[in-house]
């Protein structure tokens, strides 16, 4: 061959090759424009003001697969700032898509983002949702599939079709309306309704085949309750739980909290007929429910509704959470693809217990961790920490790792972020004092949920952890007067939000941001900045672009 091309013909040649073959072996890009407006919803038979993309309520579902590259232009046409959050997806190496306050400047009205993310190395069931203000009690969510490549086994066999269920509290009152009400230092009321795909009771229904199997994708997208799911005479086999795939346990029903997401195998094997699917809130002050229809091809006849599990039986839903682990001889795209990442003998370095209180701040409800209630900054965090620009938030002790002393209630606000090093191996204790259920997510990473209990927390709790097979999620429930417990490790550079999934507790500061520090940048570690990146508050001054200050973007918001 080397008489056949010179030296530099052959160079050329082989970095042909080499770019045909990148070409080859990058993920297929997917490309969705949407536009996101208001428009008249009415999901109870009252008028409502709802947030629609393309139109949409909820919003499209995205359907893509592991590693897939999703280019998604959103156009705002509200007279309010916007943005999207992406609950699960992870953006390896990407927190600049996050979607959220801390990292993203607001879409200003009449103008376009376009974001860029990779399902790399995930799979699951996740959704999508308005991050700003009170925004998502309006709408604007939709559910996101990410399906494994082709060639990688999956632990059942083909379902006969798949089907979504976007469950949630709703509100009769418009998201200004309740925002007014928090923001006036008062308490939201117990929702008026739950909805099934954006229905109200016996609207949404799934047709099946006698025989067939079907695995229906679940998530809770609503602002504060845990919503129990059952189908009358039929059993659920749980098979995915935010992105790993779970020991095959039959459930008569499940519980879903706020912010969660799973997927379970309904087998049609019962005599044709109408099945209700009954999904009811637990631990609340007032009891809603709602219901789907399972219907098989044919029949038309409907059987009579039944009872799910009382409204506050923790121990049923203390020990289901516990059965609920992972499936250690899955495939799937998890650091070791045999499943057998031994997590549970990696040196913990590092210890973080995390307690929600309450308290007043100017007269005015707010709500914290460790006693810090976070307070909007004028830039986005992650903007100020890459330009380097002093006084935007607290860096060191922001957070403390720990609740102050017993009978401190104090709170105060502040723009506070939790420093950790990239690459290290945590335990979080989040501890309940309360008397409701709370739920808390983590962007940008999937924790292993080692232990719950009711209770104390103590050191001696660890001897009860699963240290084996721990289910991997992102949004843990702790139940009242009890604890959780999980490890993260830490492998995801950026800002990340840690949020309480009570939205209103959310609203009023009980989130902070997670910054996992790399001394040395590298593109290998971090992606660089967007050159689509919106510029606002002090980061606007980097530029010459004309962006409107943050400040003046989330009262608008807010407004």
């Amino acid at each position: 061959m080397a008489g056949r091309y010179s030296n530099g013909a052959l160079v050329v040649l082989a970095f042909i090759c080499l770019f045909v073959a990148n070409v080859k072996a990058e993920a297929p890009y997917r490309f969705l424009d949407w536009e996101v407006t208001y428009g008249d919803i009415n999901p109870l038979g009252v008028p409502q003001q709802g947030i629609l993309i393309n139109g949409q309520f909820p919003g499209p579902e995205i359907d893509c697969q592991t590693n897939d590259n999703l280019i998604i232009n959103v156009r705002n046409s509200l007279p309010d700032p916007f943005l999207l959050s992406w609950n699960g997806f992870q953006h390896r190496k990407n927190s600049w898509q996050d979607g959220v306050s801390g990292t993203n400047c607001p879409i200003p009205p009449g103008q376009n983002f376009t974001y860029r993310m990779q399902a790399k190395d995930q799979i699951g069931s996740f959704f999508y949702f308005p991050s700003l203000a009170f925004q998502k009690a309006a709408g604007g969510f939709g559910a996101i599939r990410i399906r494994s490549r082709p060639h990688i086994p999956v632990p059942f066999p083909p379902p006969a079709d798949e089907y979504t269920m976007l469950i949630g509290d709703w509100y009769n009152a418009s998201h200004k309306a309740l925002q007014d009400v928090l923001d006036s230092g008062m308490e939201l009321p117990s929702p008026d309704a739950i909805l099934i795909n954006g229905n109200g009771p016996g609207v949404a229904n799934f047709t099946v085949e006698k025989g067939n199997t079907y695995r229906l994708r679940i998530s809770n997208v609503g602002l504060q309750n845990t919503l129990n799911v059952m189908i009358q005479d039929h059993n659920m086999t749980l098979v995915e739980v935010e992105g790993t795939h779970t020991v095959q346990n039959s459930y008569s029903s499940l519980d879903v909290h706020a912010g969660q997401s799973l997927s379970v195998l309904v087998t049609a094997d019962r005599p044709a007929s109408d099945y209700p699917i009954f999904v009811s809130t637990r631990f609340a002050n007032s009891s809603l429910n709602s219901t789907a229809v399972v219907r098989y091809a044919g029949s038309s006849t409907r059987l009579a509704s039944a009872a799910g599990p009382s409204n506050d039986d923790v121990d049923f839903s203390l020990n289901q959470a516990r059965s609920i682990r992972t499936n250690l001889t899955a495939s799937g795209p998890r650091p070791n693809p045999q499943g057998s990442y031994h997590y549970g003998s990696i040196n913990v370095t590092r210890t973080i217990r995390l307690a929600s209180s309450a308290g007043e701040v100017g007269g005015k409800l707010r709500y914290a961790v460790n006693g810090v209630s976070y307070a909007e900054a004028d830039t986005p965090l992650k903007l100020a920490d890459y330009f380097n620009i002093s006084g935007v938030f607290r860096r060191l002790g922001g957070v403390p790792d720990a609740p102050p002393p017993t009978g401190g209630d104090e709170v105060r606000n502040e723009t506070a972020v939790m420093d950790s090093d990239h690459r290290s191996f945590v335990e979080v204790v989040f501890e309940n004092g309360e008397d409701s259920v709370q739920s808390w997510h983590l962007d940008g990473h999937s924790v292993f949920v080692v232990g719950m209990d009711v209770g104390t927390w103590s050191e001696q709790s660890r001897d009860g952890y699963n240290l084996v097979d721990a289910v991997s999620r992102c949004t843990v429930q702790v139940y009242p007067r009890g604890w959780t417990a999980i490890m993260i490790a830490l492998d995801n550079v950026g800002m990340w939000n840690v949020r309480s999934e009570v939205w209103a507790r959310r609203y009023l500061g009980q989130q902070f941001y997670l910054r996992v520090y790399t001394p040395t940048p590298s593109f290998r570690d971090e992606n660089p900045i967007p050159d689509n990146a919106l510029l606002c508050g002090r980061a606007a001054a980097t530029s010459s672009s004309s962006q409107p200050p943050l400040a003046a973007l989330l009262v608008k918001a807010n407004s």
